[in-house]
């Protein structure tokens, strides 16, 4: 009888510990499902920073810049500390045009200029000398036609009002520095995604959310090594501060005040 108890309860154990083992095994691929949805929320954070940027550029410069490649996002759980993702943005090509963008818009830009003025003043004069200035409006438009599609801002207030409901709006910045806006942009996108789409990831309140953006350029064969142009920008973000967001403790904009963020 004893022997058939301690059967018994070694077949319950048995049983109980494939039971626990089956439990972590499913634990662990649901908790590996979701690091593979926060990899995919984190490459389209890329995307669309690279796009904020790529829309304002194409606003005013014929050959917009391109992106080397596309992003890739690997995750992982590090016990005792957190989640840690690990982000390869693709770098920004600019164009060979581009140190000719200034000289072409501003000669360009001049042009439309003149030519609009001269439309309008010639309606104030006398009708006899009309098709003179016609002409001369005509091979002014024809000029600058000729030096490449340029989104210009007329003269005067109904011509502003007409550009400001077909352009988007750019910031300078862009313009003057492209790669330093291609920056800001992925990293407002990619500190976005942290903050409001990580709530499955079911961090502990003294648990670190990190990502680690970094250039992700292929090597060039003929000079290995050469990392002097790369950069990473490491953000993290503590379980409790997510949990307070998602409490609604903290706006969106408090949450990223929390954001730790180092460059190297």
């Amino acid at each position: 009888m004893a022997r058939i108890s301690i059967l018994a309860i070694a077949a319950v154990l048995a049983a109980t510990t494939a039971v626990t083992a089956q439990q972590a095994d499913e634990a662990q691929v649901r908790a590996r499902q979701r690091i593979a949805v926060m990899e995919g929320t984190l490459e389209s954070a890329v995307k669309i920073g690279a796009d904020n940027l790529l829309r304002q550029v194409k606003a005013v410069a014929p050959d917009p810049p391109m992106l080397t490649g596309v992003p890739e996002v690997r995750g992982f759980r590090l016990d005792g500390y957190g989640i840690f993702f690990d982000v390869g943005v693709p770098m920004l090509r600019l164009p060979v045009t581009w140190p000719l963008r200034y000289m072409i818009n501003s000669d360009n830009r001049e042009l439309q200029i003149l030519a609009a003025e001269l439309k309008q003043l010639s309606t104030q004069m006398d009708a006899r000398h009309q098709p003179q200035i016609a002409q001369v409006v005509r091979r002014l438009e024809l000029r600058a036609q000729a030096q490449g599609p340029v989104t210009l801002r007329p003269t005067g207030a109904v011509a502003a009002s007409q550009v400001e409901a077909t352009q988007p709006p750019v910031d300078s910045r862009v313009l003057d520095n492209p790669a330093e806006g291609y920056t800001r942009e992925v990293k407002a996108a990619l500190m976005d995604a942290m903050i409001e789409n990580s709530g499955p990831l079911a961090l502990g309140p003294d648990e670190w959310l990190t990502v680690a953006a970094r250039d992700n350029v292929p090597r060039d064969p003929l000079v290995p090594g050469d990392l002097a142009d790369f950069s990473t920008i490491i953000f993290r973000l503590k379980g409790s501060d997510l949990a307070a967001f998602r409490a609604g403790r903290l706006t969106l904009e408090e949450t990223r005040q929390k954001v730790e963020v180092r460059e190297y």
